[in-house]
């Protein structure tokens, strides 16, 4: 499972370093992974410090942090 968390999680990081930054119900069709592998995977990566997740509504933005 940790192997699927991580795989997911590189798809999300190409996907925002394509976009920059997007909603939580675009960033899942786009990339067509279960929902919980999804949240997984986010929560991973902003754990990390790599995204920014903030509460739009009943969606959530989510941003690449970049380092430089």
């Amino acid at each position: 499972m940790i192997t699927e968390i991580g795989l997911t999680a590189g798809e999300i990081w190409q996907y925002l370093d394509k976009y920059n930054e997007t909603s939580f119900s675009k960033l899942s069709k786009a990339i067509g992974r279960d929902r919980q592998l999804v949240l997984m995977s986010l929560g991973w990566l902003a754990r990390e410090g790599h995204v920014k997740l903030v509460k739009e509504g009943k969606d959530y933005r989510i941003t690449l942090l970049r380092r430089e």
